[in-house]
């Protein structure tokens, strides 16, 4: 007499909305390192903070702007903004590092994730867990942001000590942090020679 076969399915763990990074073409995108929360090793809190190093970008880059940008014509939103960047929303969102956004277009806070695109992106390395999908993960991100509007996206990446500046109208380059890149409207930022005024206490 045959005995059945009984197939065992793999019991998958259901993994909580909060380690959710963001939403790319509708597939979740989880914190690096979510699974050793999952597995106790760490607290949520562990994984979605920035390291000293990046936030010191983020906030050099901010000062910069204050003192640079038009403040009429632009509003600077920084610390991980949502963005809804399809027109489902609710469906696809992405968290920006730094968004410059045109004050014609941002009328007034919502309460909710960005729904305009910003003129410029700023993303400084990222918390994404890219396990699966890989370093695609920068272009991908890159090209929606472009796709829905944004003209320029500019990463800096700390361990490779490069920046990439991309637009959708040009060829995107990758340059070394000691190249002069514009910002917006003729603002200039040479990361390596502004990093180095910082921690001298240099204006």
């Amino acid at each position: 007499m045959a005995t059945a076969s009984v197939k065992k399915k793999k019991s998958k763990v259901k993994i909580p909305d909060y380690l959710v990074y963001e939403i790319l073409d509708n597939k979740k995108i989880y914190y690096k390192n979510y699974e050793k929360v999952l597995s106790g090793q760490l607290p949520k809190e562990a994984i979605m903070g920035s390291s000293d190093l990046q936030s010191w970008i983020v906030s050099l880059i901010v000062e910069h702007l204050y003192k640079a940008l038009d403040n009429k014509k632009y509003k600077i939103l920084f610390n991980e903004v949502g963005y809804f960047y399809t027109k489902t929303r609710e469906g696809n969102w992405l968290n920006l590092d730094i968004a410059i956004v045109s004050r014609e277009k941002l009328k007034k806070p919502q309460g909710t994730y960005l729904k305009v695109p910003p003129e410029v992106v700023i993303e400084v390395d990222t918390k994404a867990d890219l396990s699966e999908i890989g370093d695609e993960y920068f272009f991908l991100k890159t090209k929606r942001l472009l796709k829905s509007g944004v003209k320029k996206v500019i990463w800096i990446y700390t361990q490779a000590k490069k920046i990439m500046v991309a637009q959708d109208d040009k060829e995107w380059k990758i340059v070394d942090w000691n190249y002069d890149i514009e910002i917006i409207d003729g603002i200039i930022l040479n990361l390596d020679e502004a990093l180095e005024k910082e921690l001298k206490g240099e204006e």
